[in-house]
């Protein structure tokens, strides 16, 4: 009786160990593996970091997406997103980020929603209205840790 109970809490472990994993799917421990790419745009070498270009106006020197979306002088590893939008890295604080993004905007005659400003831990969103599609312009970024963060724009309607 005793050994009956040992092999079911074995085979109890063992099923619930496959159903967790049917769960989440298998995944692999390696970092290097990078999800596929179906856009058509390129993806950095594993273990090879970008470094950012030296570039200037609206596009980076590792990149041909052409946008009409402001960017960072320092931006680098520029994406097409699809749909018209756009991620770079940068290495800009978040306050200087947002000081560059309102600027920008400001310039151009858009106002910032100030309602749907929001800053926590390292990340912001911010949202503009003025753009002539009659769309929102969403700017929102991630603080990677390493010194650089991300910086998404695209147009929604919000």
């Amino acid at each position: 009786m005793k050994h009956y109970r040992i092999f079911l809490a074995i085979a109890v472990l063992v099923l619930a160990s496959l159903a967790c994993q049917a769960v989440t799917g298998n995944r692999s421990n390696n970092p290097y593996v990078a999800p596929p790419v179906e856009n058509g745009a390129t993806q950095p070498v594993p273990g090879q970091p970008t470094e950012p270009g030296n570039n200037s106006g609206n596009s980076g020197s590792d990149s041909t997406v052409s946008t009409d979306f402001p960017m960072t002088a320092d931006a680098f590893n520029v994406t097409d997103l699809g749909n018209g939008s756009i991620l770079f890295y940068t290495k800009l604080s978040a306050e200087e980020a947002m000081k560059f993004y309102r600027d920008e905007y400001t310039d151009r005659g858009y106002k910032e929603r100030e309602i749907l400003t929001v800053v926590s831990g390292g990340t912001f969103s911010m949202v503009f209205d003025g753009d002539p599609s009659g769309q929102a312009v969403v700017v929102q970024s991630v603080d990677l840790g390493d010194g650089s963060r991300t910086i998404t724009i695209r147009l929604e309607d919000v």
